[in-house]
């Protein structure tokens, strides 16, 4: 079925409905009595918190008389490496609101002596003891806004939209014996903070204005809420809700702030107009003169409009993004792989999140200088919906005097308890060529720790008057249990397959993975705290020889295990076995010079059909000490050489450091070593 037969705006109205639907109004909630206590640890998670009508400044100082009337959260709980015990710090949140914020107080005990806290850079704080609060304001239990500070209130922010990825156990392997999924730090939203170190730990102020969120459009509302702390002197992580590592959702575990009424987010409007001017100077090939030309100006900006409580507009027209930071270098080991580069520039970041999937059809770095670009993201009814509509410049186009148009969707229905479907449809159109992708996909949620995903679609791709239609699709099944897990996946992309919207890294291959896991635990006299194993079984085809049931390129096995000793030390290893078939579409314009009596001959390379490989790497990092940590991995084993596809003796070695002497100066330094010798000659 080609793709431009596609109906999206049905598609979407059975996915989400109204998107614009009000929610009931909530019946009048008597107001908390002041100062009530809500223990996490004896379950008291449904929590009330006072509407106060006052004005204080931040400044990292809990002494304003609207604290003494907050509600308190207390009873935190273990969450990392362990889970199920009593924190061994104490940690007392007060939280209250205002009509056009929330205010949260912390004052985390520390006995074993001073926390860790430096004046970092934003969003690179964790480090430090830091403290992170993570506000669910649609109350689904699938994302959440996080703000995190450190003992001296400096800020971290992002967004946890749970879609089944692991932040990892094990350093080496396929972890899935459970924990919270990485949070995406590519956000900065505008909140207050301020704090200070004192002789029983640490004390923050923070202030979150309901301009920075988007939440649901009820008069009066419940949000979903977790505190987490992280403890850097033992590398623990405490929670407020006594959340339980063998679970397939992190955020499902949160507790309910019920009850928030009346609130006002104001006008949201940021205004961004450019002006970019030039001037060129350059010696005149005639006279040797030294002669200048301007350029422009160039004129262009940005917009963002928060419609709605939860439905935010962007514009922009002929941006500059000079100001953007430039990529990070990159090793490009595989040949065979598409290097990935994150997305930077803040127009697209604003948003992104509801542009994810299980494959990443939607990469907004294919837009690489837009003419002009407007997108709409948010939640209503139950549905995702993000919208990008952009016409980038003609140096950018693959069809010389044509515009490049691009036309993407992305919508998703929350189903049950954590469960969702969603579609994506990105449209590419360069002149008369045109490049469609469809696709839809989904995540189950069932028995707390079980988990089960897919994605299928197909891309129409229409060059030089040629069309191509070809399949991706993907299968999962995880069991994310505290002793027991169990990751399995099995995807293909066709060798024909194309986005001009997205990022496939590598086409025409076929992946499958059974990953299972055991984990023990230590107790708290015990030299560990927690050792996980686990046995990883791959396989790669080539996307055609599976298609005609032929056998497999790659065969991996790999022997994993990986430990959190007393006191945070974490220490791994693992061992591998592996063989490569070769990849015939890689070396395709490849010839040998082959000696024919007295002259030579040019043939066609065809590598050895097989390569073995086995390799063994080591890994170890250090506490989080209050002045320095430390980290280090060693690879070391017989690997395929893909240039000249051949055995190779490969060593890759990295090493670092972070060094704090004080709260004003971070040092670090890193050590990277990667060697790959020829077997016959060195």
């Amino acid at each position: 079925m080609h793709l431009s037969r596609l109906a999206a705006v049905p598609l979407l109205l059975a996915l989400g409905g109204p998107l614009l639907a009000q929610s009931a109004v909530a019946p009048k909630l008597l107001p908390p009595p002041p100062g009530a206590t809500y223990s996490g640890w004896d379950r008291e998670t449904s929590l009330h918190i006072p509407r106060i009508d006052a004005t204080i400044q931040v400044d990292g100082s809990l002494d304003e008389p609207a604290w003494a009337s907050a509600a308190r959260l207390t009873g935190f709980s273990q969450y990392s490496p362990t889970d199920g015990t009593r924190a061994n710090d104490s940690t007392v949140v007060l939280v209250w609101y205002s009509q056009s914020a929330i205010y949260f107080g912390i004052r985390a005990y520390e006995a074993h002596g001073p926390a860790h806290g430096t004046l970092a850079n934003r969003d690179n704080i964790f480090s430090d003891d830091n403290v992170q609060i993570y506000l669910s304001t649609f109350d689904d239990g699938r994302q959440a806004t996080v703000f995190a500070v450190n003992p001296l209130g400096v800020q971290a922010d992002g967004v946890l939209v749970e879609s089944g990825k692991s932040n990892g156990n094990s350093v080496f392997g396929n972890p899935v014996t459970g924990g919270r999924e990485p949070i995406d730090l590519s956000p900065d939203y505008v909140f207050q903070s301020k704090g200070h170190l004192t002789a029983w730990g640490y004390e923050v102020e923070v202030r979150i204005p309901f301009k920075s969120l988007r939440y649901q459009s009820a008069r009066s509302q419940d949000w979903g809420i977790n505190i987490e702390r992280d403890v850097q002197h033992d590398g623990t992580t405490q929670t407020w809700t006594p959340t339980r590592r063998a679970a397939a959702s992190f955020l499902g575990q949160s507790g309910t702030l019920a009850g928030i009424t009346d609130i006002h987010r104001g006008l949201v409007m940021d205004l961004n107009p450019e002006l970019t001017g030039r001037r060129d100077g350059a010696t005149d090939p005639g006279t040797g003169a030294y002669a200048y030309s301007n350029t422009g100006p160039d004129i262009g900006g940005n917009v963002r409009w928060g419609v709605t409580n939860n439905l935010t507009l962007n514009a922009t027209a002929n941006p500059d993004f000079s100001q953007v930071e430039s990529d990070a270098g990159q090793l490009g080991f595989d040949p065979r792989q598409a290097l990935f580069y994150p997305e930077k520039r803040p127009f697209f970041l604003d948003g992104l999140e509801f542009f994810q999937s299980p494959y990443q059809l939607v990469y907004t770095r294919q837009i690489v200088q837009p003419v002009g670009a407007v997108k709409l993201t948010g939640k209503a009814a139950g549905t995702n919906l993000g919208v990008i509509a952009a016409v980038d410049g003609q140096a950018d186009g693959l069809v010389p005097g044509h515009n490049p148009v691009f036309g993407i969707v992305r919508a998703q229905r929350d189903l049950g308890a954590g469960s969702k479907l969603g579609l994506v449809y990105t449209d590419r159109t360069d002149g008369p060529d045109r490049n469609q992708v469809g696709a839809i996909d989904g995540r189950f949620i069932f028995g707390k720790v079980y988990s089960a995903q897919f994605q299928a679609g197909m891309s129409h791709d229409l060059q030089n008057g040629t069309a191509i239609d070809a399949p991706i699709w993907a299968l999962s099944f995880r069991r994310a249990g505290r002793t027991f897990g169990w990751n399995s996946a099995f995807n293909g992309v066709s060798d024909k397959f194309r986005t001009r919207s997205g990022f496939i890294s590598q086409a025409g291959i076929a992946n499958a993975l059974i990953d299972p896991s055991y984990t023990v635990y230590g107790g708290k006299d015990r030299w560990f705290q927690r050792i996980t194993g686990d046995v990883s079984l791959g396989g790669v085809w080539q996307y055609e020889h599976l298609i005609h049931g032929q056998g497999l390129q790659t065969k991996q096995l790999h022997l994993n295990l990986s430990s959190v000793l007393k006191g945070g030390w974490q220490v791994g290893g693992g061992y591998f076995f592996e063989s490569f078939g070769f990849d015939s579409g890689l070396f395709a314009n490849y010839r040998l010079l082959v000696p024919n009596g007295a002259a030579t001959d040019t043939v066609r390379f065809t590598g050895q059909p097989t390569i073995p490989n086995s390799e063994f790497v080591v890994q170890v990092g250090t506490p989080t000490f209050r002045t320095f940590d430390a980290n280090g991995f060693i690879l070391r084993g017989h690997d395929e050489n893909y240039y000249e596809w051949a055995s190779g003796d490969l060593v890759v070695l990295q090493a670092g450091v972070n060094w704090r002497p004080n709260a004003n100066l971070r040092v670090g330094a890193t050590y990277s070593w990667q060697q790959v010798n020829r077997r016959t000659d060195g």
